[in-house]
């Protein structure tokens, strides 16, 4: 099913020796490279008009650019009070929705066709779970439609539910189930009560057990259960059991640098900042040397990256030096990291005793982004100065 989840994801290594085998798309599409991604999925589907799968691949890239745009890959997201409904604002163009949405469509309706003539069909019940699940992602992420989302992933998840009852042996079409039963399990009570009404359910720790039954034993999509995976052992604080896993999929996926990001912010969780450094420094090196993938990546993420590691561990000096670049040349990154950074740089100057500079750069996170999280909590600094509350390390 490749990527379709309700939080962040990015993908993690393969647990067993022998490697699913991926398309050039998706080679591009682990990579980061979406815009590559969507041009070999477009010539696929010139050749194939009447494959359904091929649109679905095709509206899940268009979708993973928007995010990857928006800073919405990153598994900090998956870290708030209410991590599934705390999202960066997207906006895609009116093109990218056209092409997302008629992409959704058309599966949909071929595979309504084949299962017209066989309602037995496995292949076409999991390719039609895929592009609800995958629609759902969309009424999240974008349309902000809580219920239309639960609806369609329900839905999605139902089909899977027939496919694993026809062909148990498919543990592919479990990965909806995982998903479903973990998201579910985790939404605040009162969209969990809304849920109940129309038949929701939801159930954490099953759904984590059915997501390591999928990352052990899955062929297409074992690496998605993996990314999952990763984002959940932090959410949950078992960030022991993602390391490894991070550390194999980076050898695997070399030009995907996000990847890197997340281990070192993994290294940091355990408590280990030589070793979070010690990430930052190479991704500093890769890019700098121009390694494949590494290009484009603006040099102030790696200041955030570092600076945000210094500030959670107190070294204060050397966080607000990184946050200062940062901030210099905020127009190079996402809205998202941008709002973050300014944010930052307001506690490091109150956690030094610089209140003037501090109101500044709250004031500067507020004008950015007013309804984003960090602003909100800029906007509680305005009153009363940032006072650490836990030291990490």
């Amino acid at each position: 099913m490749r990527g379709v989840v309700l939080l962040l994801l990015g993908i993690l290594p393969c647990l067993q020796a022998q490697e699913p085998a991926l398309s050039s798309g998706f080679e591009h599409f682990y990579n980061l490279e979406y815009d590559e991604a969507i041009t070999d999925f477009s010539r696929q589907l010139s050749g194939s008009p009447a494959d359904p799968a091929l649109y679905n691949h095709l509206a899940q890239a268009v979708l993973y650019r928007e995010m990857f745009r928006a800073g919405a890959l990153e598994s900090e997201l998956v870290s708030g009070t209410n991590p599934f409904l705390r999202r960066p604002k997207m906006n895609p163009s009116i093109e990218d929705q056209c092409r997302f949405d008629d992409s959704i469509r058309k599966s949909i309706d071929l595979c309504q066709q084949r299962l017209r003539s066989n309602p037995r069909d496995t292949r076409a019940l999991y390719t039609l779970g895929v592009a609800y699940a995958l629609r759902a992602n969309y009424n999240f992420l974008v349309r902000k439609a809580w219920l239309d989302a639960l609806r369609d992933a329900t839905q999605g998840r139902k089909l899977h539910n027939k496919v694993t009852e026809l062909d148990p042996e498919n543990i592919d079409a479990r990965l909806l189930q995982g998903v479903h039963e973990y998201v579910v399990g985790s939404l605040p009570w009162h969209i969990r009560v809304m849920g109940f009404l129309l038949g929701f359910r939801g159930d954490r720790e099953a759904g984590i057990r059915i997501l390591e039954l999928v990352a052990r034993r899955g062929n297409v999509n074992r690496y998605d259960a993996q990314v999952l995976l990763c984002a959940i052992y932090r959410r949950e604080r078992q960030v022991g059991k993602a390391i490894p896993l991070l550390q194999g999929l980076i050898r695997r996926f070399p030009r995907n640098y996000l990847l890197r990001f997340e281990l070192a912010q993994m290294y940091a969780d355990q408590g280990d900042k030589k070793a979070a450094l010690a990430v930052v420094k190479e991704i500093e090196e890769l890019k700098t040397s121009d390694a494949p993938g590494f290009r484009q990546l603006p040099l102030e993420k790696i200041w955030y990256a570092r600076g945000t590691i210094q500030f959670w561990y107190n070294d204060l000096d050397e966080a607000l030096e990184n946050m200062k670049r940062v901030t210099q040349g905020a127009n190079r990154l996402d809205l998202n990291t941008e709002v973050t950074a300014w944010m930052r740089l307001g506690q490091i100057h109150d956690l030094k005793g610089e209140r003037m500079q501090a109101l500044r750069a709250y004031q500067k996170t507020i004008l950015l982004a007013p309804e984003s999280d960090p602003a909100k909590e800029a906007k509680k600094f305005l009153s009363e100065p940032y006072r650490r509350v836990r030291v990490q390390g």
